[in-house]
């Protein structure tokens, strides 16, 4: 999977049916511009464009991000409990996992070819097209295990 531009996106929405609207190609500008590591929530999202002083509705953000992640060009993590976060789906050798401190909620982006290797093999064995490939671990950092120890 390549990584996504506006003209590719529009032809892969219009082969679905669907339009490249002003609001989705800002959505994907957004993230194509996101700093490395950076995971925006659809709340987040909503406050980054609203100080950019683009109009666009809360209930259309939630709508896009769901639209782009099903087609595979964002990813959509699980960080923290009930509270999804959205980044760029990047090909391959940029394909990263998340490590998730379940107390203070510090994430560790880490990359393993094992995991893509396997989520690949089972994809095809099943027949299915890979979009993506995600392992999330929950733990608790070394920090918020001190503090959890008795003095």
């Amino acid at each position: 999977m390549s990584a996504y531009t506006a003209s590719s996106l529009k032809a892969e929405l219009n082969e679905r049916g669907w339009r490249l609207t002003p609001q989705r190609e800002t959505i994907l500008q957004v993230f194509q511009n996101l700093p490395k590591n950076e995971h925006l929530s659809a709340e987040d999202l909503y406050t980054l464009l609203q100080n950019q002083g683009e109009n666009i509705s809360l209930s259309t953000i939630y709508r896009t991000l769901k639209l782009l992640s099903r087609m595979g060009v964002l990813r959509e993590l699980e960080l923290a409990e009930g509270h999804k976060h959205y980044e760029i789906n990047k090909p391959y050798p940029h394909h990263h996992h998340h490590l998730i401190c379940v107390r203070c909620n510090k994430t560790i982006e880490f990359k393993s070819d094992s995991i893509l290797k396997v989520g690949t093999k089972t994809a095809k064995k099943e027949g299915y097209h890979l979009l993506d490939c995600q392992l999330t671990i929950h733990a608790i950092c070394p920090r918020c295990q001190r503090a959890l120890l008795p003095l």
